[in-house]
């Protein structure tokens, strides 16, 4: 079953400027789906019309439609796409570094009403991110990187989301914590049922624990398909994989005439 499902969906900056055009992309219940390009390529964009954040932007979807559950989100305020259980952890780590991880937990907590469920949820979080309990009296600001990434993924983990969107979640990081943290997002996939819907550059790792992918190029979906096939494709392992040593002529042709079509 399809939980979101965006059709034909333009978005437009400032009235003028044309950032998306014509990207349909769906995300089945459970489902683990990677959205990949390069920079630029309006990835980002796509994700803030989903979680309602173009506004501030002086962004807006200005054809198609987003639905959520078979529901029109389009008119729907940001905190209520939170409560459908949509969450957005945007790019860059934006924890608040004055707290202590535990209280950035608590300050992603006011829609429970039941302290004891908010503890329980704390306790979980800390459970799958051992770092954060290790580093629990510390103040955000001053942990590394990879632990500021891992509370951004916990933080929106409080809200109990159905859906879970993440906008590059291993920029800036090692590749050792990049394996831990994306082990994380399979791991919560996998064992909790929550959809993920994840925005990046870093392909390999994507395709590794997506089930299914696609490919944005200026503003437009340029190939999309199963993880293991966008994988197997030379032209998508050249541009984004770091090359590939098995030539399938018939994909190339398909990638090329697509990407010309596009043009």
């Amino acid at each position: 079953m399809t939980l979101l499902a965006l059709n034909n969906i333009e978005i437009v900056y400032d009235q003028v400027f044309l950032a998306v055009r014509g990207v349909s992309i769906e995300v089945p219940e459970n489902g683990l789906v990677a959205v990949l390009g390069a920079n630029g390529a309006g990835k980002s964009t796509v994700l803030k019309s989903i979680s309602g954040l173009l506004k501030p932007e002086r962004g807006a979807v200005t054809r198609g439609e987003i639905s959520f559950e078979g529901r029109s989100i389009l008119a729907v305020d940001p905190p209520d796409r939170v409560r459908l259980g949509i969450v957005h952890v945007l790019e860059g780590r934006r924890v608040f570094g004055h707290l202590t991880p535990k209280e950035n937990l608590i300050a992603a907590a006011t829609m429970h009403r039941e302290r004891g469920h908010v503890t329980a949820l704390i306790d979980r979080m800390f459970e799958t991110f051992p770092r954060l309990a290790e580093r629990a009296k510390a103040e955000a600001g001053y942990l590394s990187g990879g632990e500021q990434q891992m509370l951004a993924i916990a933080r929106a983990l409080m809200t109990e989301p159905r859906l879970l969107m993440l906008d590059e979640p291993s920029l800036g990081l090692a590749p050792f914590l990049v394996d831990e943290i994306f082990d994380i997002i399979r791991r919560v996939n996998e064992r909790d049922g929550v959809a993920v819907l994840l925005v990046e550059q870093n392909a390999t790792a994507a395709l590794e624990i997506a089930q299914y992918g696609y490919l944005i190029e200026n503003g437009r979906i340029l190939m999309s398909g199963e993880a293991a096939v966008l994988s197997a494709n030379p032209d998508v392992a050249d541009a984004y994989l770091g090359g590939h040593q098995k030539v399938d002529y018939h994909a190339v042709k398909h990638y090329r005439r697509r990407k010309r079509w596009l043009a």
